[in-house]
């Protein structure tokens, strides 16, 4: 009764109608996944194309209502194959055999393996966002559920274009000539046939800008700001943590006080002090001012995972005769591996990519951290493609570090909860 009442209620509300609702899904995915798929389309080979707008809010409109209405008869790869051929026809058909408004005649496998790739990422994804539409009406679960499948998938298409597009264009810039930027400054194809030569650029900056000794330079910073953190924060957490002293609540909250402050304000007074104390342009320097921006993060990350150990276990190795150092030593940083792990990476991070201490405080070319060496390349007595190089060097490192102790981080954890 109460379903019968429900779905009464939603016939009285018109934006509830399937056809109308997956249509209107299907208009602003198609709309999405044309446009991105253009962009990368000329992004990798340089031609002049554009998205033919109205023709993917018509095509998306009949992928998202053909998709409502053969679901129940069609199912997986047979409702996406049959959803693709509607798509690319009627696509073909309505924009004249010039998908992205360029005759298929230029770029022919380009344009070809591109307008492919789009139909099915605008019918696959329009079959998982519509898999729970019915026929008719929908009620306010259903439709709240489709618009919730849309934003996912439109939320993950957004996040990885901010990424990914940026990333693409710097590191294609990088493996471009002086002429070839000159020639199209727009053109992030890639040319083959130079091959080797195509990194020419990263060679000339090991060779001439002296990045090996930037790179062995940042790693060692970060690796001693790191250790110095972990030194700190540790004890610090774990007595914030655990012992009670007058204003434990009030130190517990003002942690990440200092993070209120902007650096750059900041920045002239540590100018002046490391300058009157001889410590500007020194490393020992850059080691005495990275780890006060990186302990206070690394103490409030600690204290939350440090209250959440049973206090049960550090009470009986008390009892068993250890000291509050031993119970540390032997109980507490066993069991906290995977936080330490986290915030060892975190640290590491951002003493890597710490960019305006380093600017202001480092002179001499010999001792430059690796952003510093990157800001010397943003000059235009330097071509672009060897900044563009620099920033590679200094992002891909970075990223290869986290993305394989992420793994380590997730079996640490899971280890650590099993024990």
């Amino acid at each position: 009764m109460t379903t019968n009442t429900a779905r009464e209620t939603a016939q009285n509300r018109w934006f509830r109608q399937s056809d109308l609702v997956c249509g209107l899904i299907g208009a602003a995915w198609g709309v999405s996944a044309s446009v991105t798929v253009t962009v990368a389309l000329a992004l990798m080979t340089g031609a002049a194309v554009a998205p033919v707008i109205w023709v993917a809010v018509v095509t998306g409109i009949v992928a998202g209502i053909y998709i409502l209405r053969m679901q129940s008869r069609l199912e997986g790869i047979a409702l996406v194959v049959s959803g693709t051929t509607v798509y690319l026809l009627l696509y073909l058909a309505l924009t004249g055999l010039e998908p992205f408004s360029l005759p298929l005649e230029q770029h022919t496998l380009s344009q070809s393996a591109a307008f492919v790739f789009a139909a099915l990422f605008t019918v696959w994804p329009l079959s998982r966002m519509l898999v729970e539409a019915p026929m008719g009406w929908m009620d306010r679960h259903e439709f709240e559920d489709a618009l919730i499948h849309f934003f996912y998938w439109f939320g993950y298409l957004f996040f990885i274009i901010i990424v990914a597009v940026p990333f693409y264009v710097m590191v294609m810039t990088s493996l471009k000539s002086q002429q070839a930027l000159l020639a199209n400054p727009l053109d992030f194809s890639i040319d083959f046939d130079k091959g080797f030569g195509l990194f020419r650029s990263y060679v000339e900056l090991f060779e001439q800008f002296n990045f090996g000794s930037y790179l062995l330079t940042s790693f060692s910073v970060s690796v001693a700001t790191v250790f110095i953190t972990l030194l700190f924060s540790v004890p610090g957490a774990y007595a914030v943590a655990r012992l009670r002293f007058r204003g434990q609540a009030a130190m517990s909250r003002s942690i990440l006080l200092i993070y209120m402050v902007p650096m750059i304000v900041l920045a002239l007074p540590i100018y002046i002090g490391f300058s009157m104390l001889g410590l500007r342009n020194s490393l020992f320097g850059i080691l005495m001012i990275y780890p006060v921006t990186t302990i206070p993060v690394a103490l409030y990350m600690l204290q939350g995972y440090f209250r959440g150990l049973p206090a049960e276990i550090e009470e009986a190795g008390l009892m068993d005769g250890l000291s509050r150092l031993k119970v540390i030593w032997k109980i507490t940083l066993p069991l906290s591996l995977p936080a330490m792990a986290s915030v060892s990476l975190y640290v590491f991070m951002i003493a890597w990519n710490e960019f305006l201490l380093a600017f202001m405080l480092l002179d001499d070319p010999s001792k430059f951290t690796l952003t510093r060496g990157v800001a010397m390349l943003n000059s235009s007595e330097i071509p672009r493609q060897h900044l563009m190089a620099g920033a590679v060097i200094a992002t891909v490192p970075i990223m290869l570090i986290f993305l394989g102790l992420e793994r380590f981080m997730v079996k640490g954890l899971t280890a650590g909860s099993v024990k």
